[in-house]
């Protein structure tokens, strides 16, 4: 009997597609752009929600849900009740396949999957049943909440306004958390890869380039020297939309700095942004190079995702929690064994919730009917196949990306209608020149929502 295909799930936080391999050309991202050639590049992807919480809901239920952080924790509490019955997530429906299950870092909301104060609790477990190890190593950053917004040698956050926006410190990648995470993914897919008995499903969730934007100096040395291209429509938008005033980024200490007005320090961020995403991207490789290393990769399935945009600047924003473009687009890239279409991009337009489904199909398992995406295999197979539309939510406004409009439609009925095929993007709004499309996108919408 052939052993079903291994899964390992890398998910980066924060990371929009601000990479070589996706466009960005002043990047040093090697590893990752290595993976785009062994695999499929969906440039299309987008998320289902502009935060972590809900968003990493989306991935591992399969299902749209609620807009909050907590979105994890409340279905968890649906569990311990055991009024509802409620549907099993991607790690547990895997495991009643036989697979064993693990998670090492942050892949739901709270990294290492536990609540309380300093979310290391084992009576508060944010996905029940999921997993056979849910593991956060915390080194010297204490427990899993200082080691989500900790800088180097253990400095965690106590009050944001005394953290500073961004670091780089001399050392190696372990004196930031993000290499106690790698080092404890590489040691498990070592133990996964020796056991001949059963298939894994491994996630492994790397924190940066979460806020701060702290990484050891060799990786900002990359960029001495590098021209970074000029921010898109940096502009505030006129009119009603879905801006913010980057409250997340504006409550660290910025010395008295605001990037909207200073543009010598809107590209230091840029440039701390881009070595977040290299010191990334190297902890990607330490781990693609474990698995090649157990040569397990001949029988492993590699989703790399992104779990939401970042603004850099774009529509005066810096962070997430928009629904504009930069908020919702994230990479993805999957690669599995067999596969004939190594190194091609796809312009289908998919979203996270498609997940699910996908790995269900390439592992050759049942796909859930409680899944609300569609699986990927015909686009995998066929890079030109058409995609669907992508819809994401915050609370009380929700939106549709078709392959050549964005329509925001917020709970009082006010609209923004985008054309992404014209030059202004998302800076104009059209909806009231266009009626009819703005009626039948409204229909799609509510009809996916419905869902939730």
């Amino acid at each position: 009997m052939v052993q079903k295909p291994n899964v390992l799930l890398i998910c980066v936080d924060d990371l929009r597609p601000e990479l070589k391999s996706f466009g960005a050309e002043y990047i040093s991202s090697p590893n990752i752009d290595a993976l785009v050639e062994k695999g499929i590049k969906f440039q299309k992807h987008f998320v289902n929600s502009p935060s972590c919480g809900p968003s990493r809901y989306t991935l591992l239920t399969g299902q749209y849900g609620p807009a909050g952080n907590d979105a994890l924790f409340s279905r968890a509490n649906k569990i311990k009740q055991g009024i509802l019955k409620v549907d099993k997530s991607i790690p547990e429906w895997f495991r009643t396949y036989g697979y064993t299950t693990v998670s090492v870092g942050k892949v739901s909301h709270h990294p290492g999957g536990r609540g309380g104060k300093n979310w290391n609790d084992s009576t508060k477990v944010e996905m029940p049943n999921a997993w056979d190890k849910h593991l956060m190593p915390v080194a010297e950053w204490e427990h899993p909440r200082g080691m989500m917004h900790g800088l180097a040698h253990g400095e965690t956050r106590l009050k944001s306004g005394s953290m500073d926006v961004f670091q780089t410190a001399e050392g190696d990648d372990n004196i930031y958390p993000d290499g106690a995470i790698t080092d404890e993914a590489v040691k498990q897919i070592g133990a996964l890869a020796s056991n001949k008995e059963k298939p894994f499903f491994l996630a492994v969730g790397i924190i940066k380039p979460h806020l701060p934007f702290g990484a050891p100096k060799t990786y900002y040395d990359r960029y001495d020297g590098v021209g970074l291209p000029e921010i898109k429509h940096p502009e505030k938008p006129k009119g009603r939309t879905t801006w913010h005033g980057s409250g997340e980024f504006m409550k660290y200490n910025r010395w008295g700095k605001n990037p909207n007005k200073d543009v010598g320090f809107a590209n230091e961020v840029r440039r701390h942004y881009a070595t977040c995403v290299s010191y990334a991207d190297a902890q990607v490789g330490k781990i693609l190079a474990a698995l090649k290393k157990t040569g397990a990769d001949k029988n492993t399935i590699v989703v790399l995702w992104g779990d939401h945009g970042w603004h850099l600047g774009e529509h005066a924003i810096w962070g997430k929690h928009s629904l504009f473009e930069e908020s919702l687009h994230a990479p993805l890239i999957i690669h599995y064994p067999g596969m004939k279409h190594e190194g091609t991009n796809t312009d289908a337009i998919v979203e996270t919730v498609d997940i699910f489904p996908t790995l269900c199909d390439l592992a050759e398992i049942e796909i859930p009917e409680y899944a609300h995406g569609t699986s990927l295999k015909e686009i995998l197979v066929d890079p030109n196949a058409a995609g669907h539309y992508a819809i994401s939510y915050k609370n009380n406004v929700s939106t549709i990306r078709t392959s050549t409009h964005r329509m925001t439609l917020h709970q009082d009925g006010f609209v923004e209608l985008y054309n992404h095929t014209t030059i202004e993007k998302e800076t104009k709004n059209i909806a009231k020149d266009y009626p009819e499309l703005v009626k039948e996108l409204k229909v799609k919408l509510r009809t996916r929502l419905n869902l939730k």
